[in-house]
């Protein structure tokens, strides 16, 4: 299955904003698409149909919407590592810290004891995978639990960052719908499986 409809998607309407950051507020990071999201997890369910997923793992906020239809898809439920305190879970957490290279900012996420246990398979989802610093604290999450990881599903990878390089070195599974090979020049191309776009 391929994921054609999204890097349309991506080459339509993503605006590059340096040869590093492409913006896609208009579909997934701001306003969403619901068909996209719905056609997107209805793909990383299929590629992870051989793992006995029981729950899908994600950051807020533009996590949120492809978990939550993996989730649909998989008969599982989505959860979000929140990345800012709240006053009413104060000691009952899982804690990571993420730094963000886009943002030059290190947040602390964390996720109910409640919510995720050794019992579960975890599959962790984020929207892009650059240097994979939010996928490691997930991974970490999932760790913290003795939960087992299933692998790890990207909207967009940038494959010119090491991000993807580095957890594939470790042998963590991870599957990208899309995956750009640079946006040098304001152009956007897609690293397709032998062939170029």
């Amino acid at each position: 299955m391929g994921m054609e409809l999204l890097e349309q998607k991506i080459l339509s309407e993503g605006k590059v904003l340096s040869d590093t950051v492409v913006k896609v507020d208009s579909f997934l990071n701001h306003q969403v698409d619901p068909v996209l999201m719905q056609k997107i997890g209805e793909e990383f369910a299929a590629r992870f149909s051989d793992k006995k997923i029981t729950k899908v793992l994600t950051l807020e906020s533009s996590g949120i919407a492809p978990a939550t239809m993996t989730g649909l898809t998989l008969g599982v439920p989505a959860v979000f590592a929140r990345k800012r305190k709240s006053l009413t879970l104060v000691d009952h957490l899982y804690t990571a810290e993420v730094h963000s290279f886009t943002k030059n900012t290190t947040n602390e996420i964390s996720v109910s004891k409640d919510y995720i246990s050794k019992d579960d398979t975890v599959l962790i989802l984020d929207d892009f995978l650059a240097n994979g610093q939010a996928v490691r604290g997930l991974m970490d999450i999932v760790k913290q639990a003795d939960a087992s990881l299933a692998g790890v599903g990207i909207i967009i990878e940038k494959g010119f960052q090491e991000g993807g390089k580095q957890l594939r070195e470790q042998d963590i599974r991870i599957e990208s719908l899309a995956t750009i090979a640079s946006l040098e020049g304001g152009k956007i191309d897609f690293k397709n499986e032998g062939a170029t776009v």
